[in-house]
């Protein structure tokens, strides 16, 4: 655990995302804290982006498609988001923002050609404008985790989609996942070092970052 960007006496967040590449274990995190804290989980739509599998097949054809599908699906989730958290107190935890979608993600496909420069312009337009109609998280999780467990994960847990996936490509994520995290300030942040902490499998890692979640969430749970 790191870089704790906040005093968490000074408020309750109400609103957690959960950010990391690809592998970093966030869809674990998120059902762990479903069910450790009770909150209302909401997931990224990986298994609804009809693009996802052609994506990784032929990335330069597919990527625009992508990632217009993802920032589309992302809005509105960060929409229904905020509607639940207008209207209930219980606590929320979502897996991955539409920050990453477009900072991480698409910015890579840009960097490395699959998106050109005119319909880079057009995303960043469309970003810019569903960004100004979203509140941010009140505490932001960034999963930090080496490439090597990385590629070990998204082998273990057997997408076929993913097995495509280049490790280069993971690489280039990982570097703007720093790059982005170094530079973010809309919320609170909490760093969990995923490869050293297994909040999964072992219980006195369990407890470590329940307890660290703890003092930022006000919660009294056990």
């Amino acid at each position: 655990m790191s870089r704790l960007r906040h005093d968490p006496k000074t408020s309750r967040p109400r609103v957690i995302a959960v950010a990391g590449n690809m592998g970093a274990g966030k869809s674990s995190l998120v059902k762990w804290l479903e069910q450790q804290f009770g909150m209302l989980a909401f997931f990224e739509p990986n298994e609804d982006n009809p693009y996802l599998s052609d994506f990784y097949a032929d990335m330069r054809r597919w990527a625009m498609s992508s990632q217009l599908f993802f920032l589309v699906r992302r809005f509105r989730i960060h929409r229904d988001v905020l509607i639940r958290a207008s209207m209930d107190p219980q606590p929320i935890v979502q897996d991955r923002t539409l920050y990453e979608d477009a900072e991480i993600f698409a910015a890579h496909l840009h960097q490395a050609g699959y998106i050109d420069h005119r319909d880079w312009i057009m995303y960043q337009d469309l970003y810019c404008t569903l960004r100004e109609e979203i509140r941010p998280p009140d505490l932001m999780i960034y999963l930090r985790c080496p490439q090597k467990t990385l590629v070990r994960r998204i082998r273990e847990r057997g997408r076929e989609f993913e097995r495509k996936v280049p490790r280069s490509y993971l690489a280039a994520l990982d570097k703007l996942y720093e790059q982005w995290y170094a530079r973010y300030d809309l919320s609170p942040t909490l760093v969990i070092e995923t490869d050293r902490l297994d909040y999964v499998e072992r219980l006195f890692d369990r407890l470590e970052v329940a307890e660290a979640i703890r003092r930022h969430i006000g919660s009294s749970e056990t």
